[in-house]
């Protein structure tokens, strides 16, 4: 069992940690026709802007309450109510998803209430639905922002459904985690086809981010799920949740509906698949078809190829926990040790973590723990300690600014298992390394010479 160790550290230096209104308005954008709002100043939504546009390369939709100084103080209903008017008229969205930030937070806005006067004042906008999710920056992180909004998305979208009513069998839910990429969920919904199923992903990030060329220019989001698809989920005959993040939604899905859940941890490893494969084969109450058995075979194969590769290497890593899981388990099942490992927010899955200790910190934190490793995985503001590390660097999760395809690395399934191994292990064949002077006056200096990362902080 992990320790988990809480940060003591008077500020965050080179953070690893990204807010929570960033994951809300993240989910926000895998709806269809939707125009995210951040309750807040535009400096926060200009952040949030330029992060996701660094990292999708993509016209990214997101608009700002655009509060004051005397307006935080007094209060924003007036804001809040010309930012939904403004939006209402110009871009004409079927929805608005607001955020909180932490100045609004702080002040205490009933953004709730707000939302009941806007409605009274405005009948005009009847036809646009409103979904607000406090997500304070100053508290939990990315994933929770995104885990709360998917789970107010159910309760408010999804239409209710008696337990006994009549389900669509080749229907099936998917309620995909914050770490999972537009490629991912490609991958999953092929995964599904092949055994005759359909797909009903909230948020579906696949459908609008994932790089294509629109027909024409829309101000608001491009693809996703549409409304009319997320209130008929209660219809279908199963729901999969990919993180322990997405429990909270799966459960809210439940009980609205009575739809049944199976929620997987992680679906990148041999035996998490062979578990997705085996519920796709109950649920469709087809065989396994032959080109699901071949990829395995294929993913087995890698396996054999790249665990010489792995053996015995020292990794550190530095993600969400959904993604921080996902990666230990896999990595340490090709033979590779984790010796340092550092999050952003509390999770179940933390003190289940295959390593000594988990700590809740930043990306300096990383750096210390990493001295000795074969391996830095984190985004890619962790390019600079693998420089001064001299150690190989993979990059994974958001943001990824300085390489293209961000929106499209896939590690789900079996084939997505198979490339990232087929991947990292190119990397460790590639970058066989001594360490840097740097690397070594660090040691010095922490008085860390000679000893494992594991013991380097």
């Amino acid at each position: 069992m992990a320790k988990v160790i809480t940060p003591q550290k008077a500020c965050a230096v080179n953070p690893l940690k990204m807010s929570q209104p960033i994951g809300s308005a993240l989910a926000f954008m895998g709806l269809k026709n939707c125009m995210p709002l951040f309750h807040g100043s535009q400096g926060c939504t200009s952040f949030g802007l330029v992060l996701f546009v660094r990292h999708f390369k993509e016209a990214i939709p997101l608009q700002t309450t655009a509060m004051s100084e005397v307006a935080t103080v007094l209060g924003g209903l007036e804001n809040v109510e010309q930012a939904i008017v403004t939006i209402a008229g110009r871009q004409k969205p079927s929805i608005i998803g607001i955020s909180s930030t932490g100045v609004t937070e702080t002040k205490g806005d009933d953004v709730e209430g707000y939302l009941n006067l806007i409605r009274e004042k405005h009948p005009e906008l009847a036809h646009i639905k409103l979904v607000y999710v406090s997500t304070p920056d100053f508290k939990d992180a990315f994933q929770d922002g995104w885990a709360k909004t998917v789970t107010k998305m159910v309760e408010q979208l999804v239409e209710a459904r008696p337990a006994d009513a009549v389900r669509d069998v080749h229907k099936v839910n998917i309620l995909p985690g914050a770490h999972l990429t537009p490629g991912d969920i490609d991958e999953l919904r092929d995964i599904l086809e092949s055994f005759g199923l359909e797909a009903l992903v909230l948020p579906d990030l696949s459908g609008s981010l994932d790089g294509h060329v629109p027909d024409d220019f829309t101000p608001t989001t491009i693809g996703g799920i549409s409304l009319e698809e997320i209130a008929t989920m209660g219809l279908s005959a199963h729901t999969i949740a990919i993180g322990e993040q997405m429990r909270d939604a799966a459960l809210a899905m439940g009980k609205r509906t009575g739809v049944p859940f199976t929620l997987f941890d992680r679906l990148t490893g041999l035996e998490a698949n062979d578990r997705l494969i085996a519920l796709c084969a109950k649920l469709s109450g087809k065989p396994v078809p032959n080109k699901i058995k071949r990829q395995r075979s294929q993913l087995v194969d890698a396996m054999l190829d790249g665990h010489f590769h792995f053996g015995g290497k020292k990794v550190a890593i530095g993600a969400e926990p959904d993604l921080l899981w996902t990666l230990s388990q896999w990595i340490s099942e090709l033979g590779s040790q984790v010796v340092a490992a550092v999050t952003t927010t509390a999770s179940p899955l933390l003190e289940q973590m295959p390593t000594e200790e988990v700590l809740i910190g930043d990306l300096e934190d990383l750096e210390r723990r990493a001295i000795g490793c074969d391996l830095l995985v984190t985004h890619s503001h962790g390019r600079q300690a693998a420089e001064r590390l001299g150690i190989p660097f993979y990059r994974i999760g958001i943001p990824m600014f300085d390489r293209l395809g961000a929106a499209h690395q896939t590690i789900v399934g079996y084939r997505g298992t198979r490339n990232l191994i087929f991947e990292v292990a190119n990397l460790f064949i590639a970058n066989g390394h001594e360490p840097t002077p740097e690397t070594w006056a660090l040691a010095e200096e922490t008085g860390h010479v000679g000893e494992t990362a594991a013991t380097a902080h």
